[in-house]
């Protein structure tokens, strides 16, 4: 049985299979570095307002990076907007004007925000 924290999170962690999505298989849970995980997630292409796709992302890995504190690791959690693609830009350019594509990123990150 586990005693410290770090015993704790040594045990609970052999148990937590995730999906690598380079491999597509499952495989145990093991940081790179000890007590530390790093996050970092492709978030929304801002081209039209949020959807339920957009909530399920971010709902879980809200719940993973939680689960990760609540084990004691220090977690470092990045996501960012792609705030130029093709999608941007067809957007754009169904407005009229290619060189809009900033603007509508903005707009909708913006948007975002307020969801």
């Amino acid at each position: 049985m586990a005693d410290t924290q770090e015993d704790k999170t040594a045990v609970i962690m052999l148990k937590i299979k995730l999906t690598n999505t380079l491999t597509r298989k499952e495989e145990f849970f093991t940081p790179q570095q000890p007590n530390h995980v790093k996050i970092y997630v492709c978030g929304i292409t801002p081209y039209d307002y949020s959807h339920l796709g957009h909530g399920r992302c971010y709902v879980n890995f809200d719940v993973l990076v939680r689960l990760f504190k609540f084990l004691g690791y220090k977690v470092d959690y990045v996501r960012n907007f792609t705030d130029i693609d093709d999608k941007i830009l067809k957007k754009a350019e169904e407005q009229g004007d290619i060189n809009l594509y900033p603007k509508i990123s903005k707009k909708f990150i913006e948007a975002y925000h307020l969801t």
